[in-house]
């Protein structure tokens, strides 16, 4: 039986400072790209979540050094562009899908054989978006179902892999930074062309390390490496992760008497879609004490109750905000009139098939409140909610969002609510903490 928590109403809002933890997507990069070095890097605020442990855990398989000093702050010391070792066993992912898709990129060129797992939820997550290009370039990787789930065999290639100019039907970081990865190590320039920019964290990094790159409309080279041009820094400071932060700037945005200010959020422009769609609504969100650190916007962030109004939005900024949809679906239940989201088919192969479990499980709360649509989600607003239970599927962005819709009506009491640990180990202690 799964456990099940209550989360009750917040009759007085969510007071107070968050400190949001380390961004997810930097932190994986930053073990990953520092472990392609051969100088001691000193992370700090890294996100002590399964997702990046997974990460941990593949490059330690490798050879890499990864000592922890406490659970934010570790010392990663890699052996060089091209030290890599072949594992002795195969590779564990478990749910992140981060993980898998990098990594799979930064094996195709290695000269050994590595083989990779995952848990039940990433078994079923498509990777052929990645391997049809890696394959493009001269990669070897074999998996189940047509090449396109795990389990997945990376065999060693005849000579180098080659630069290839690449048109990726989908606007994705994975598929964008797995490509770029592979061209680390290419016989000449890599170029990925997208629909529209998808977060760009990998190219602020591996700049960083003084890898050239070039970026030019809605397309990125990385130029291949020689192992003396790959220098790594003495330490990166991960920003707080905007997407963890998103459920504080949706509840303090719905929540009456509700007053946050959120430490050390990364603003990168490539993430910050969440922000531009609350303000459309119009919500009470401010920077404050903007700055810059290894290449990324850091700011605090204010936010106060607001009434909100529906909006409409789709393709064009849904790689800016495609993990906030969940929690942006509960700020459209509070506003007043329609909320429209399209281009958002994405969101069907994630951690679960996030627009089918938005309708379902928000459906529970608020009866008739949403229409599920073949790439998106029409939510009427001004919604009459109600306390029920759901079910998260097991999916941490479904989990915290469902607690928030909760704390700001009637309570709800949700299952499997521990997927939580992937992302957000401490959330349910910090919303008790604010109420």
């Amino acid at each position: 039986m799964a456990e099940i928590r209550t989360i009750e109403p917040a009759e007085h809002g969510w007071r107070g400072t968050v400190e949001i933890p380390g961004d997810k997507s930097i932190s994986h990069r930053s073990v990953m790209f520092a472990g392609l070095g051969n100088t001691p890097v000193h992370i700090r605020n890294f996100l002590h979540a399964a997702d990046c442990l997974s990460t941990v855990g593949v490059m330690r398989a490798l050879g890499v050094d990864v000592k922890f000093l406490n659970e934010n702050e570790l010392i990663v010391t890699g052996n060089g562009l091209h030290g890599l070792s072949e594992p002795m066993s195969v590779l564990d992912a478990g749910n992140s899908g981060t993980t898998l898709r990098l990594m799979m990129g930064l094996l195709a060129p290695q000269p050994f054989l590595s083989v990779f797992s995952g848990d039940a939820s990433l078994t079923r997550r498509p990777m052929g978006r990645v391997l049809r290009p890696l394959s493009e370039m001269g990669a070897r990787i074999f998996g189940r179902s047509g090449n396109n789930n795990l389990p997945l065999a990376i065999v060693p290639t005849e000579g180098k892999l080659h630069g290839i100019r690449y048109e990726s039907p989908v606007a994705s970081a994975q598929v964008k930074s797995a490509i770029l990865l592979a061209g680390l190590y290419a016989d000449a320039p890599t170029t990925v062309t997208e629909p529209y920019v998808s977060r760009d964290h990998t190219e602020q990094m591996l700049a960083g390390f003084g890898v050239r790159m070039e970026r030019s409309g809605t397309s990125v080279t990385v130029f291949p490496v020689e192992e003396s041009g790959y220098r790594a820094p003495d330490e990166i400071t991960v920003p707080g992760d905007i997407s963890s932060a998103a459920y504080f700037l949706v509840a303090g945005s719905i929540m009456k008497g509700s007053r946050l200010l959120l430490k050390n959020v990364g603003v990168n422009p490539t993430r910050t879609g969440i922000l531009d769609v609350l303000a459309e609504m119009g919500a009470h969100i401010t920077l404050q004490n903007e700055r810059t650190s290894g290449g990324e916007r850091i700011a605090d962030i204010a936010v106060a109750a607001a009434s909100l109004h529906g909006v409409s939005f789709g393709a064009e900024i849904m790689p800016r905000l495609i993990d906030e949809i969940p929690v942006l679906a509960v700020a459209a239940l509070f506003a007043e009139g329609d909320t429209v989201i399209t281009g958002a088919g994405e969101l069907r192969v994630k951690e679960t098939d996030r627009l089918r479990a938005i309708a379902t499980e928000f459906q529970k709360l608020a009866p008739g409140s949403i229409e599920e649509r073949e790439d998106g989600l029409v939510i009427h607003g001004n919604a009459k909610i109600a306390r029920a239970q759901v079910k998260s599927y097991g999916d941490h962005r479904m989990a915290m969002s469902l607690a928030v819709l909760g704390a700001a009506a009637d309570g709800v009491l949700i299952e499997e609510s521990d997927s939580v640990h992937i992302s957000y180990p401490t959330f349910f202690s910090e919303i008790e903490r604010l109420s």
